[in-house]
């Protein structure tokens, strides 16, 4: 496997070019191997919302980052349960006896609603061989079996998942021996957003999309709005900063003005629903938006939140689920309708996802290992926090534009006639095509046909 050795801030030009990951990053299976390893199964995974374990025995059963297979080491089961005193646990779905799955059979609500996968009653007990076990993951009971059988207890509780909340967003740690504070992962997320009750909104909405592509592709397009001209023109009518200079200008951490008129993230710009109370004047008429790593990213509207969950399925490939967040107050009303804010955010999502494929899809089919993108660096930016720097390909002159965009030259090669699809002749088709052009030239011309040969 390729090695991939990263320094944020190598390579960097004058003019603030810098290299991309290699391609193998984004399509080698043994790369997705590593980043399940050291990323998802060592950093605080976001899961779910709190609402949806509203009562004791109340759990949710989730896949991160893996198959089931038997032998090898895939991603592994969780299950999040909320106690008898109200906290939350996770534990492996897993049976200290014989490995059997705990939870077999789940609510298929929980995969479009903010619901739980089931509820134990009081304990969990294994549909195998009845083991029973605490919510808290000890073992309660082995029928038939005792100390003088070798039974040790104590010894055989629920391997356990670290598990933290913020803002009612539900975090694993598939290693909680060796994990960081959720805090420390944060960062300083938490205080750019302290006026949005997030903890206290409800989910009125999910949509759940199948991209076909890298998850690290998503969280750049995420993180840039160099994008958002070209690919967004309707986002760009209410928030006509988005294609101003690419968007190297936007101020994050202030928020985003909306055009004049304009409050939130529907087609209108506008909307019957109030704004968050809390808010100040400049946060009711601009828009956040904020990338908690790994795969988090929250989009904040004065009145809702875009919520998307990153599933990272394979390498070629994610699940992003997108929650929409409203005031329950608002909620209760007789004439709430989510729609004017899902029916924008489901174009301008579709619209991202369809540009991420075809960007996995070029790495997929180019014949150069890694592409050359320019970083604007904002306030929203340091020099040593990449996950929050904004990707462009601004400032290159037209000629060297015009270059970037030809097929890169393959290399001379005898035995190949036919040309790669979409790119110019191989060099032996377009000398063959040279000499003939010559010859046709060196012919004398014929004499017109009489209309008899005709």
């Amino acid at each position: 496997m390729e090695t991939l050795n990263v320094r944020p801030n190598d390579e960097i030009a004058p003019s603030g070019l810098r290299r991309t990951l290699p391609s193998s990053a984004y399509l080698d299976p043994a790369v997705f191997a590593t980043e399940r390893e050291r990323i998802f199964f060592r950093e605080w995974f976001c899961v779910g919302r709190a609402e949806a374990l509203p009562a004791a025995g109340d759990f949710v059963r989730v896949e991160v980052v893996g198959e089931r297979v038997l032998v090898v080491r895939t991603g592994e089961r969780v299950l999040v349960v909320r106690t008898k005193d109200g906290e939350l646990r996770g534990h492996y779905d897993v049976c200290r006896h014989r490995g059997s799955r705990l939870a077999i059979d789940a609510d298929p609500r929980a995969a479009l609603e903010a619901v739980p996968s089931g509820r134990f009653r009081g304990s969990i007990v294994c549909p195998y061989h009845a083991w029973t076990y605490a919510l808290t993951g000890e073992l309660r009971a082995a029928p038939f079996l005792d100390e003088r059988d070798g039974l040790r207890r104590a010894e055989l509780s629920l391997h356990r998942v670290g598990v933290r909340t913020w803002g009612g967003f539900v975090f694993v740690n598939l290693t909680p021996d060796r994990a960081v504070p959720l805090a420390e992962q944060l960062g300083d997320a938490p205080a750019r957003v302290r006026s949005y009750p997030l903890e206290d909104l409800r989910t009125a909405r999910r949509i759940s999309y199948e991209v076909a592509a890298n998850w690290k592709v998503v969280v750049e397009n995420y993180n840039e709005c160099y994008h958002c001209g070209p690919v967004h023109p309707e986002l760009c009518e209410v928030v006509p900063a988005f294609k101003r200079k690419g968007g190297k200008d936007l101020d994050w951490d202030a928020g985003v003005p909306h055009q004049e008129g304009a409050t939130t993230f529907t087609f209108t710009g506008t909307t019957e629903r109030a704004p968050f109370p809390g808010l100040s004047e400049e946060e009711r008429i601009r828009h956040k938006g904020e990338l908690v790593y790994p795969n988090l990213m929250i989009s904040l509207s004065p009145d809702h939140v875009a919520a998307f969950r990153l599933w990272p399925l394979d390498a070629g490939h994610t699940r992003i689920d997108c929650d929409f967040l409203f005031d329950p107050r608002e909620m209760a009303r007789p004439s709430f309708d989510p729609g004017d804010a899902v029916g924008f955010w489901d174009l301008v999502n579709r619209q991202d996802w369809r540009i991420c494929e075809a960007v996995q899809d070029g790495w997929a089919r180019a014949r150069s290992t890694s592409a050359t993108t320019r970083r604007w660096r904002t306030s929203r930016s340091t020099s040593d926090d990449t996950s929050r720097s904004v990707s462009a390909t601004r400032g290159i002159t037209p000629r060297a534009r015009a270059r970037a965009r030809r097929w890169p030259r393959p290399r001379p090669d005898p035995g190949r006639l036919r040309a790669p699809p979409g790119g110019p002749p191989a060099p032996r088709t377009r000398l063959r095509r040279r000499r003939a052009s010559r010859r046709r030239s060196r012919r004398p011309p014929r004499p017109p046909r009489s209309p008899r040969d005709a």
